[in-house]
């Protein structure tokens, strides 16, 4: 699976640009699949913010449709949203309730932000489609505010998260497309946690994230269609999964 870098194949982002009203719709995609799994993050998220920072600016990265972005704006934070689809900005303009929320087209590696722009900063599902997350966490923590909070969530690089995240769902999933993750971008946890700490971001904390295993699983298994009662759940592990945090020293 680790074969030479020139051979590895890039990884299909602009299926974000064509999804449009399935962001929010489909469940005969793995863009359900992101929906679930924003059930789990979002409130876990807006714990963080409310340990940490209370409530803030907070700037998502990679927002896509705005899952968390409007989320958090429904929870009061300030929220700004950037991306480089814009098709996927105009769905979460349109499902932002509170309309509060300032959505970016732009480039993660080049944020068009001041420096300590943001109290805190999201990168959820996305640092595993980037090539050089280091020049992308290194944006992240030049926007954030002296202890300032960083949280993400991305996939770890093993044949467990290649079987069960890029297989599986390839195989039990319908309208998966190709190359919708590609294993060499998954990154383990001890690998960020060096790129946080080149980027001057401290305290790195990991927790494992995976499907709750039950009736909604199966289900999914036997029809290819992700059942609305899918949920995933927090771990001890990080083999497949997993979310964490790291401060932005003073």
């Amino acid at each position: 699976m680790e074969s030479n870098r020139h051979s590895l194949r890039g990884v299909n982002n602009a299926i974000y640009s064509e999804l449009g009203d399935r962001w929010y719709e489909a469940d005969d995609d793995p863009v359900a699949l992101l929906r679930a799994e924003s059930r789990l993050l979002g409130p876990w998220v807006a714990q963080q913010l409310e340990q940490r920072a209370g409530r803030c600016n907070v700037l998502d990265v990679g927002c896509g449709a705005g899952f968390l972005a409007n989320d958090l704006a429904r929870r009061g934070h300030h929220v700004t949203g950037l991306d480089f689809a814009a098709e996927a900005l105009d769905v979460a303009r349109a499902h932002d309730p509170t309309r509060s929320v300032t959505y970016c087209h732009g480039d993660a590696r080049s944020l068009p932000f001041a420096d300590g722009s943001f109290d805190a900063v999201c990168a959820m599902d996305f640092l595993e489609h980037v090539e050089d997350p280091a020049r992308i966490v290194a944006e992240v923590s030049r926007v954030l505010a002296p202890n300032g909070l960083f949280v993400f969530h991305t996939f770890n690089r093993n044949w467990l998260a290649w079987l069960v995240i890029i297989k599986g769902v390839e195989w039990f999933v319908r309208n998966t497309p190709v190359d919708m993750h590609v294993l060499h971008l998954f990154r383990r946890p001890a690998e960020l946690a060096r790129i946080c700490n080149a980027s001057g971001l401290r305290g790195v904390r990991f927790i494992g994230s995976r499907p709750r295993f039950g009736r909604a699983l199966w289900k999914m298994l036997r029809t290819g269609v992700v059942p609305r009662d899918f949920r995933f759940t927090f771990s001890r592990s990080t083999l497949l999964g997993y979310a964490g945090t790291a401060l932005r020293a003073s």
